[in-house]
């Protein structure tokens, strides 16, 4: 059996052999897997391989308290019309400037449907989720999923499960420059700011090649940066990590960490414990379909009172789902 992954410490207890790749082609180790890492692992490491045991730190909690609030979720539930099980439980979460929320759970508790309809792209079953006045200044709120395209742009970028699905034109460069210029952004800084987010996420040399064609990681990078290019104020990001090398991780985590120290509301799905652990400032913990939701947990070691759309200390028996501080 050949085992493919960049996390070698999830797999490393099955493996008796490991083989290392050099980028671009050639083998940089071959060995049994404990003798390659016991003597290699400090070399590997700084190459940006997973080592068992040698554990990159990234911690980039916010350095201030939360911003002003710029979505709410109110009882907010989801069902696809084709089951008879609740995608999304009833769920309040608030969205801050300059707070990072991570949303976790098993596979199928919602995770990514919530963040849908926290992005816009989906109309709530049944509650609501508008966007306040800090990022809508008109009044009342408006249902976020009556927002046009044109307006989504510029204030919520959403990076999606699979990335092929936001990729629209035929070189990576140009991919970049679709947000902007949907935006009115002046050609100029547009590209400008391709080539900083390529240049930080080590896409500059594939600026020609067709997105389409790189690897499972270059397309994950390549769909955070084209959600980040107009600079908007809610960022929707699932499984932002996946696929990436110890480097390249550090570099999203910076990246992601920088967006929300920026003012932005960071919103991520993800299954990365080690994610969590550098970025959020705030957890929501989904449960499996048909059960009944968890408490939110916080995402630091100090517990705090959860706080729901509305601001208020949420009962641990009412049902539903409320974000924790």
């Amino acid at each position: 059996a050949v085992v493919v992954e960049h996390r070698v410490e999830q797999v490393v207890d099955l493996v008796t052999r490991a083989v290392v790749l050099e980028t671009g082609g050639g083998v940089v180790e071959d060995g049994p897997a404990e003798e390659v890492f016991r003597r290699s692992g400090p070399r590997l490491a700084a190459r940006g391989v997973w080592v068992p045991g040698l554990h990159l730190v990234v911690r980039r909690r916010a350095q201030s308290p939360a911003g002003e609030p710029l979505i709410a979720a109110e009882a907010a539930t989801f069902r696809y019309p084709a089951t008879s099980v609740d995608a999304l439980p009833s769920t309040d979460v608030l969205l801050r400037a300059g707070e990072a929320l991570a949303l976790t759970g098993p596979n199928g508790s919602g995770k990514s449907t919530l963040a849908l309809c926290l992005a816009g792209l989906l109309r709530p079953t049944s509650g609501e989720v508008s966007a306040l006045a800090a990022l809508d200044p008109p009044a009342p709120p408006r249902p976020l999923w009556r927002w046009r395209g044109h307006d989504l742009v510029t204030r919520v970028g959403t990076v999606f499960q699979d990335p092929e699905h936001q990729f629209v034109t035929s070189t990576v460069h140009a991919e970049l420059l679709v947000g902007p210029r949907r935006a009115g952004t002046p050609e100029a800084a547009a590209t400008a700011r391709a080539d900083e987010l390529m240049e930080r996420l080590g896409l500059t040399r594939l600026a020609g090649a067709n997105p389409f064609t790189l690897s499972g990681g270059e397309k994950r990078r390549l769909s955070v940066a084209t959600a980040i290019a107009t600079a908007p104020k809610v960022v929707v990001t699932d499984e932002p990590t996946f696929g990436q090398d110890a480097l390249t991780w550090a570099a999203l985590a910076e990246l992601l960490a920088d967006l929300r120290d920026a003012g932005a509301a960071l919103v991520t799905v993800t299954h990365d414990e080690a994610l969590v652990e550098a970025l959020a400032d705030v957890r929501l913990r989904l449960t499996a379909p048909g059960g009944s939701p968890d408490r939110a947990v916080p995402a630091t070691t100090d517990a705090g009172p959860a706080v729901g759309a509305r601001g208020l200390a949420s009962d641990p028996a009412e049902p539903g789902v409320r974000a924790e501080r």
